[in-house]
């Protein structure tokens, strides 16, 4: 069951920096969020409306200086929130913070809750539920205040003792993969996120991912798991099959596998992604059975483990194409006896 929660007033409502539709309580001096009791500017007829202008904006802490949370928080900067303390423990996250949340402080995890209104705990997975259980263990006071994490795996539920002291949850996971590079900021713009939220709260977490130039896709929290999985299985493995490709070309002599395999590889990933797998081709599509022995007999010379995983996907594929009706039965069983262990 859902947590009883109501929104903050001045959080996101349905759509950027609104309320959903009732206008935005501008904080009191002093008050979190309130910019340490400063004037908001207003704008003079024809000047441009800066974020700094817009009502309603967030006080922001992150916890875990890394390369998702750097990128987000400099994303709410940009949409006129304030990014007001983070924690770094190495150099390299320290660097992070002067570079992409410039006026933020260094602070530990609990001055950096208590800082500000919306919480970003961009950790690894494994490392949040202790984090979450340790904030409040350690008495932070959190009532009221948005707290988000930008894992895949977990839905709200991983944020319990959060919620039951107080914190309004918000499951907000970016479908991008992060470099530490400065463009990061700019991947977040037309990516999904994937949202798991109370139902109360779905609006304010819809809005921040809007603000942030992404688009907002409803995962249920019992649908996380598998959600997950289908993407770290699309993108991670996608890499290891890329990798694999490129080391077997190097060693059959192609001084640039890269260059070689880079138009196909991306055709065979449009077509993948528009035509599904009528996009397939290949020798297991047209049940080439002579062919896909050849292939394991040569990967079984270079690599156990390259043989197995290529026995494996190519009888997933075999699968696949029967069902949709690419492969017919007698190939398909002639294609299993060569994929045989």
């Amino acid at each position: 069951m859902d947590p009883q929660v109501t929104p903050p007033s001045g959080t996101p409502g349905n759509g950027p920096g609104s309320s959903g539709g009732t206008t935005p309580r501008t904080p009191r001096k002093n008050e979190p969020g309130s910019g340490g009791g400063a004037t908001p500017h207003t704008p003079r007829k024809n000047e441009p409306e800066t974020p700094e202008d817009r009502p309603a904006r967030l006080a922001v802490g992150v916890v875990g200086a890394g390369r998702v949370g750097t990128a987000l928080g400099a994303a709410l900067s940009r949409a006129g929130h304030r990014v007001v303390a983070a924690t770094a423990v190495s150099e390299r996250s320290r660097t992070r913070v002067e570079e992409r949340l410039p006026g933020a402080g260094v602070a530990a995890p609990q001055d950096v809750v208590a800082a500000a209104d919306l919480v970003l705990l961009t950790v690894p997975d494994d490392e949040l539920p202790e984090l979450a259980a340790g904030l409040v263990s350690a008495g932070v006071p959190v009532t009221g205040k948005l707290v988000l994490h930008t894992s895949g795996r977990y839905g709200t539920a991983v944020l319990d003792p959060l919620t039951r002291a107080g914190a309004l949850p918000l499951a907000l996971h970016p479908v991008m993969t992060f470099t530490g590079r400065p463009d990061d900021v700019n991947r977040l713009t037309g990516i999904s996120f994937g949202v798991t939220s109370p139902d109360p709260l779905r609006p304010v977490a819809e809005a921040l991912v809007l603000e942030m130039g992404g688009e907002p896709v409803w995962i249920t929290e019992e649908a996380r798991p598998l959600y997950h999985a289908a993407l770290a299985g699309g993108a991670n493995h996608l890499v290891t099959l890329v990798v694999e490709a490129m080391d077997l070309l190097r060693g059959v002599g192609v001084a640039e596998p890269g260059r070689m395999l880079g138009p196909l590889l991306g055709a065979a990933l449009d077509n993948g992604l528009r035509l599904g797998i009528d996009g397939l081709t290949g020798p297991v599509a047209r049940g080439d059975a002579g062919t896909v022995a050849d292939h394991v007999a040569e990967l079984g010379k270079v690599s156990a483990e390259s043989r197995r995983a290529y026995i494996a996907l190519a009888r997933l594929t075999a699968d696949r194409a029967l069902g949709a009706g690419l492969l017919k039965p007698e190939d398909a069983e002639r294609l299993l006896e060569a994929l045989a262990d």
